[in-house]
Parts: C-alpha cells; sequence; structure tokens
C-alpha cells in the first residue's frame, strides 16, 4: 500500500503551510472529510482564523515559512496539541521580481519564502517523521513553471525550479534511508483560480480550474504513489503539458536559443511540433 494511502487514514494528522486559502485550503478541507486532523499554517491572522472556522477542529497557527525559528515552533505546536504528523505539505509561494537585473530585496524574499520555506518545513518535521518509522509522506508544491520557465516572472520560476530539484533529492534520500516510510512528492498543479489571480478577476475564467480539483488530483496522486503530480487544467490537456516539457528539455539536448519556444526563429517549428501525435513512450 503506498505510504500515501496510509498516511490518509482517519485519526492520522496533516500540517499545511500556506493552509488558509486556494490550493492549501482546499486540500485540508478533503483531508478532513477523510477524518484527518489539520493544522494550518499560515501567516495572514486574519484568512487563517477563518479557514480554521472552516474545518471542525482544525489548529491554526500563525507561522512565517522564511523564519526557520517559527517554522520550528510550529512543529513543536503540532508535536504538544495534535502528536505525531504524518502528511506534511510544504505549500508557498510568491513572485514578483521579474528582471534578473533589478529588484534584489524583491529577490531575496522570494527565495527566502518560496526555497526556503520549503527546506525549513522538511528540516523541522522529516526528522520525526522518518524516525517514527511510521508511514508518512511530504508534498512540496512546484509549479510547471519551474519546468518549462515561461518569460515573465524569473523569480518565481527559478524558485519553482529549486523546489522540484529539492523534493527530487529528497526523495532519493529518504527511499535510501533504511527504516524510513516516508515519501516524498511534488505536486505541480496547473492554471488554477487562487491568489492573485482570485483578486484580480471577479469570476473564475473557464480554463482554470478551481484549487478543489487539484486537491482532488493530489489525493489521487498520493493514491497511487505518483512522485510528479503533475495537474491539468481545463485548456491544458496531460498530453499538451508533456509536448511543452519534453521540447524545453530538448533545448539543453539541442543546443537550441534558451527559452526558444518563444524565440521568434523557433515560433513556427514550435507550433508544429504541438500539432504532431502523442509523444513516444519508452
Amino acid at each position: 500500500m503506498p505510504y500515501g494511502t496510509e498516511a490518509m487514514q482517519p485519526g492520522r494528522v496533516a500540517v499545511i503551510t500556506g493552509g488558509a486559502s486556494g490550493i492549501g485550503l482546499a486540500t485540508a478541507r478533503k483531508l478532513a472529510e477523510r477524518g484527518m486532523r489539520i493544522c494550518l499554517a499560515d501567516c495572514d491572522e486574519e484568512t487563517l482564523a477563518g479557514a480554521a472556522k472552516s474545518i471542525e477542529g482544525a489548529l491554526p497557527v500563525l507561522t512565517d515559512v522564511a523564519d526557520f525559528a517559527s517554522v520550528e515552533a510550529l512543529a513543536r505546536t503540532v508535536a504538544s496539541k495534535l502528536g505525531p504528523v504524518s502528511l506534511l505539505m510544504n505549500h508557498v509561494g510568491t513572485g514578483g521580481a521579474r528582471n534578473p537585473m533589478e529588484d534584489l530585496e524583491r529577490w531575496h524574499f522570494v527565495i527566502q519564502t518560496n526555497l526556503f520555506g520549503v527546506l525549513h518545513g522538511i528540516q523541522a518535521f522529516l526528522p520525526a517523521m522518518v524516525e517514527s518509522g511510521q508511514p508518512g509522506v511530504v508534498i512540496n508544491t512546484g509549479s510547471k513553471q519551474g519546468i518549462t520557465t515561461p518569460p515573465g516572472d524569473t523569480s518565481y520560476n527559478v524558485s519553482k525550479g529549486t523546489i522540484k530539484v529539492l523534493t527530487e533529492g529528497l526523495s532519493h534520500q529518504l527511499r535510501n534511508t533504511e527504516g524510513c516510510r516516508v515519501s516524498a512528492h511534488l505536486l505541480i498543479p496547473g492554471f488554477t483560480f487562487t491568489g492573485g489571480l482570485r483578486k484580480r478577476l471577479p469570476e473564475r475564467p473557464a480554463s482554470a480550474w478551481e484549487p478543489e480539483q487539484v486537491a482532488d488530483r493530489l489525493i489521487q496522486g498520493l493514491e497511487a504513489d505518483e512522485f510528479y503530480i503533475l495537474c491539468e487544467d481545463n485548456e491544458t490537456t496531460r498530453e499538451m503539458d508533456e509536448k511543452r516539457i519534453y521540447w524545453a528539455a530538448h533545448d539543453l539536448i539541442e543546443n537550441r536559443p534558451a527559452l526558444s519556444r518563444w524565440h521568434p526563429d523557433w515560433k513556427e517549428r514550435f507550433e508544429a511540433f504541438m500539432a504532431q501525435g502523442k509523444l513516444p513512450r519508452s
């Protein structure tokens, strides 16, 4: 049985950072419906309090994931009030530094929040989870932007790319640790109506998924023991994602211009590639 299935049993404890809204809150509600005990951690005190009220028995803990001492305090609070953790979801994400030549302060903030926010969760919770010998899972939220790295918000792409690499390394470490029954998983959402998008738009775009759809896909992926839990949306199919990822990898293999998908000399070739049949399977 996958560790994810065992970890999501009734009575087990789930900790979700960035859990006061969006995908984090939607996942918390899905897990609570399965009978798990929930801790919601977030830095927005007002939103966190409201979110906790929507889940019976949820424990809200005000947490700044960019501060390791704050995350260590979260771990101590959960241990004393709820007990051993079976599921840890490091769900954080911010951006806004678009140009690598500008806005150093924002770059520091994005990397400290997105990368170190995940690393802090791993280091504060994982040693005890591994030491327990009990089944458990850690989910780190990445992004397709950390894989295909579209131009735009470069700081976000960089931070999410590092989360992919970090989670791959963590997965290898866990499966080679004797007696460890904890698995790592990378959640890769598609276009989702959450966060800043919800603040800017009064209604969900037809192409976007709701956070609840991502939460359902996450649980499905855990039960299937998937490492890369790649989400679709209402306009992007799995096949389209696979082709975009394949094309991005071949920029390096074929030594094409960086981000050739958006290069004017390669635009027509990329479109022709996307129009071809399915990729061959190994």
